[in-house]
């Protein structure tokens, strides 16, 4: 499947990586953007991309451009904005003053704002959120691991189109449903665990095996739910149990959950979130693009998101020193339950 262009990755993270790395093995021009720490262990070692279904992807560093500003001469056909949240503005300006005007820039980051955020600052783009369902880990020099499932998402636009099926034929596939912000919403229900599981210090999984840990999230699933109740917003299910059913989920016995809570729990043991790996390199947290969200929705309805406010607090309140290694009786405690 020919490609409708080359793609431009801002912000060569572990998603970027992955997805553009992804995108070069089915024989994309990719041109990543990136912190030398990344694109260094890149240049040296090349990608390696793996998944939790046996999936192996051996990139060259050859086959990709690599640089750590936006190169002068780039016109990509599609832009994957990856940065971090505090970042976008910034990489938004900059790809607006070096870009044509209406080039497309799928922002997939966390949280539900960062589109518009990107948007305001580049507005001669055409910026359009987008989701990433999965975990991806950085589990070695230039080597990204997919630990759980799902499909990349973004805006229904007639720019997009074209490119469904070279996602899919690089699998790393993309839907592109009629409403998006409840799939947004729904997937930042689940990233409720990322800073839960950041004061944890635990993989993904031994996290989610522990009742104490899964009272936490789902009592900040809870208090979201009511303000997406205020707000007039159906949350989309991402995962095989329902949103509103998640936090009994979470809170069964450890062992019945582990019947019940099977599929949930395809979660490899190298699958850690994105928030518990900006802790453990020292940088500041996206908690802001994830509880933050709930705390602004319910404050614009007259509301309080208490719990939500407290991991917004615990994660980004001290920053830059680093936050509290709590147990799941202190977060407990935290959060009044």
């Amino acid at each position: 499947m020919a490609a409708p262009g080359s793609v431009l990755v801002m912000g060569a993270g572990a998603v970027g990586s992955y997805v553009g790395g992804c995108l070069a093995a089915a024989g994309v021009p990719v041109t990543l953007v990136g912190r030398p720490r990344v694109l260094d262990a890149i240049a040296q070692h090349g990608l390696m991309l793996t998944d939790r279904d046996g999936g192996r992807h051996e990139v060259p560093a050859g086959a990709l451009r690599l640089s750590t500003g936006l190169p002068a001469d780039a016109k990509p056909a599609l832009v994957l904005l990856t940065v971090k949240s505090a970042a976008t503005a910034e990489a938004a300006r900059a790809l607006g003053e070096a870009l044509p005007a209406g080039t497309p820039v799928v922002s997939l980051q966390n949280g539900i704002g960062n589109a518009a955020v990107a948007q305001q600052a580049a507005p001669a783009l055409h910026v359009l959120p987008g989701m990433v369902p999965y975990n991806i880990a950085e589990i070695g020099p230039g080597a990204f691991h997919r630990g759980t499932a799902g499909r990349l998402a973004s805006r229904d636009d007639a720019a997009l189109r074209p490119w469904q099926p070279v996602f899919d034929a690089a699998g790393v596939p993309l839907d592109l449903p009629a409403d998006l912000l409840a799939v947004q919403w729904g997937k930042l229900l689940l990233n409720l665990n990322n800073p839960v599981n950041a004061l944890s210090g635990l993989p993904l999984r031994a996290q989610l095996l522990d009742r104490g840990w899964r009272r936490c999230f789902a009592a900040l699933i809870d208090e979201a739910l009511a303000v997406l109740d205020a707000a007039g917003i159906e949350p989309a299910q991402l995962v095989a149990v329902p949103p509103r059913r998640l936090p009994t989920l979470l809170r069964l016995p450890n062992g019945l959950f582990r019947i019940v809570a099977a599929r949930m729990l395809r979660i490899d043991a190298k699958a850690r979130s994105s928030m518990a790996d900006d802790v453990a390199l020292g940088r500041r947290t996206e908690v802001d693009a994830l509880s933050g969200e709930v705390v602004r929705l319910a404050q614009a309805h007259g509301l309080a998101a208490p719990r939500n406010a407290r991991m917004v607090e615990l994660l980004d309140g001290g920053w830059p020193a680093p936050p509290p290694r709590l147990s799941a009786e202190a977060l407990q405690r935290g959060l009044g339950l």
